[in-house]
């Protein structure tokens, strides 16, 4: 049995097509695979989620994860999930062989995980923290860390956290006090509490291994201070037995959605007991850190398009069923004697459907772009092609996560709004959808940071260079849409906005220059909307290329109108969607400070 909730047609047309997987392929790293075997491994990603994860997301939405006696406790199908990813050898997906992985291209590990995530976004967060944790371990960890702990994660056999967050610090780490106590063994004592710890505990794991930010005792304040540490919650003995490691669940935060997976308050040391081991130097942890965050920003991104995607192809089967009114006459009036019409058939239901497929296509095509980078990064050879690949990867990393889940929450309002009075009851998903998704947004960084990241990191950095690249990768675009004639409005269109944001740089870079660097950032959020529109219209446009391309040549395997929906959606994009960025420009040059030198007695 297969399900509706993502277009695998798409996704592969996006991979092969767009963003030219198999080029990757011809790279020493990943030689051993060719499209069939991507294809088989993406299918059987897709036969898992059909089997083992769709059909029990509203299941696990009834029914949560709970704290009871000290554990968590998830839904029993995480039981079978568990089983089959460790065999599918979904955790190791990109790692080297000689560590146990598979050494897929990450654009492959994070096709696989949209699948998934579309599936029932209740689940794969565990197998993709604990894939970021074993990471981490493999890239800074020593041998031994690697031994005791990387095996028994690649197969699930223990899962993997990361602990930033404490209670009074919040997103702020130059504030955390978790200490870290030097002993005369090889490991720290550990005291201190984190919360908010995705899949930070479940029955269906023997061992959680997390990977936990601390300040050992003595060190710089600040960031500058902070070290991170494998905190297992059993510890492994000298004789091969496990001990208890002081590392107590103290709670479960009951959210309003993703209720399956459970997010934890984890308590270190309340006893004296808990020992941690230092990953690579002390003082750096923020900066290993960093490669596990950078990560899962673009994989909250890519879950926030799985959800949309899911709501969309709910709603669309909705709007394909329910027939509701009549079509308008030529004069204006409807004929009650006729049938009623399905409700697809209505201009503003069209509306709505096209704008969840612009949202969630476009943000999919995104995160591929994003993973392309990290993958041409990682088998360049040549230092300028490595550096250009690792700027455009900074630069899109915070538009990667930000998009997805922002514009997905509007995108499954409209699902929500085409179902009417059904959108908003318990029977019916796209209610479920709506609250799972708006969390998105506040994983890894809420929009405020993420867009704080943008023009105040990844913009200004070495003098703008990365946005110099990213200009002339949409170059590129624009120049080969402008070979069809219907296509060349809309390249036009997309260099006008190039232009457009030159000047709202050159209008903000003066408040930076000049110190006022609240100014500067003070709409930070609505720069990343404006821009993350212009990157969207760009992927759009480049896939448009693509299927006209593949028109022309009569060399698709998909029928015509699988190409022509591409190109109609871009232009619904354009016409829908492109506009807006003239009006956020303007607000972004406003010169009216109404969020800065106000008081408080105004609210």
């Amino acid at each position: 049995m297969t399900h509706d909730y993502v277009a695998i047609d798409t996704l592969k047309f996006l991979l092969y097509n767009v963003h030219k997987v198999e080029d990757l392929l011809q790279k020493e790293r990943f030689s051993e695979y060719d499209k069939t075997s991507i294809d088989i491994f993406i299918d059987s990603v897709k036969t898992f989620s059909d089997t083992a994860l769709h059909p029990f997301i509203k299941e696990m939405d009834e029914k949560p994860s709970v704290f009871k006696d000290g554990n968590i406790y998830v839904h029993p199908q995480f039981e079978n999930i568990i089983k089959g990813a460790g065999e599918m050898g979904l955790v190791g997906a990109i790692y080297d062989f000689d560590d146990g992985g598979m050494q897929l291209p990450s654009t492959i590990f994070h096709a696989a995980y949209f699948i998934m995530e579309a599936a029932n976004n209740h689940v794969p967060g565990y197998f993709g923290l604990t894939a970021g944790s074993a990471n981490l371990i493999l890239s800074f960890g020593n041998q031994k860390l690697k031994d005791t702990y990387v095996p028994n994660m690649l197969d699930l056999t223990w899962g993997g956290t990361m602990c930033l967050t404490e209670p009074q610090a919040g997103s702020s780490l130059s504030d955390v006090t978790t200490l870290a106590t030097p002993t005369d063994k090889d490991y720290y004592q550990i005291k201190g509490q984190k919360i908010f710890i995705s899949a930070g505990d479940h029955q269906f794991s023997s061992n959680f291994v997390h990977l936990v930010l601390a300040r050992i005792k003595g060190a710089p304040a600040g960031t500058k201070g902070v070290s991170l540490f494998v905190v297992p919650k059993n510890r492994p003995s000298e004789n091969g037995e496990f001990t208890y490691n002081d590392a107590a669940i103290a709670g479960e935060f009951e959210k309003m959605g993703q209720k399956g997976y459970c997010t934890t308050h984890i308590v270190f040391g309340d006893n004296n007991d808990c020992r941690g081991w230092l990953v690579g130097e002390a003082n750096k942890g923020l900066s290993y850190m960093f490669q596990m965050m950078n990560e899962a920003r673009i994989a909250t991104g890519r879950m926030g398009a799985g959800i949309a995607s899911a709501a969309y192809f709910s709603s669309l089967k909705y709007a394909n069923e329910r027939p509701q009114g009549r079509k308008l006459n030529k004069s204006g009036k409807k004929n009650t004697d006729e049938e009623q019409t399905l409700i697809i058939n209505h201009p503003d239901i069209k509306r709505m459907l096209f704008t969840q497929k612009a949202i969630v296509e476009g943000s999919m095509s995104l995160i591929f772009q994003t993973a392309t980078y990290v993958d041409k990064e990682m088998t360049s050879t040549n230092a300028e092609e490595k550096e250009k690949y690792n700027l455009l990867l900074e630069l899109l990393t915070p538009i990667a996560k930000t998009y997805p889940a922002e514009q997905g929450i509007q995108s499954i309002s409209n699902a929500v709004q085409i179902l009417g009075g059904y959108g908003f009851c318990f029977d019916f998903m796209p209610q479920q959808y709506y609250r799972d998704i708006r969390i998105i947004a506040l994983y890894e960084g809420t929009t405020g940071i993420q867009s704080l990241d943008l023009l105040g990191r990844k913009i200004t950095m070495k003098k703008g260079k990365a946005l110099e690249l990213l200009a002339i990768e949409i170059q590129e675009t624009i120049t080969a849409a402008s070979a069809f004639v219907d296509l060349k409005p809309y390249a036009n269109t997309l260099l006008e906005n190039l232009g457009l944001v030159q000047k709202v740089i050159g209008s903000l870079m003066p408040h930076a220059i000049e110190g006022n660097y609240e100014r500067f950032l003070a709409d930070a959020t609505v720069f990343m909307d404006f821009f993350g529109t212009i990157v969207i219209g760009w992927q759009w446009l480049k896939t448009a290329v693509i299927a006209r391309q593949t028109i022309k040549d009569g060399n698709g395997n998909q029928p015509i109108a699988f190409y022509d929906s591409k190109i109609h959606t871009m232009k619904f994009f354009y016409t829908y969607e492109m506009p807006r960025t003239k009006g956020l420009a303007k607000t972004l040059m406003n010169d009216k400070e109404l969020t800065i030198k106000v008081s408080k007695e105004l609210f």
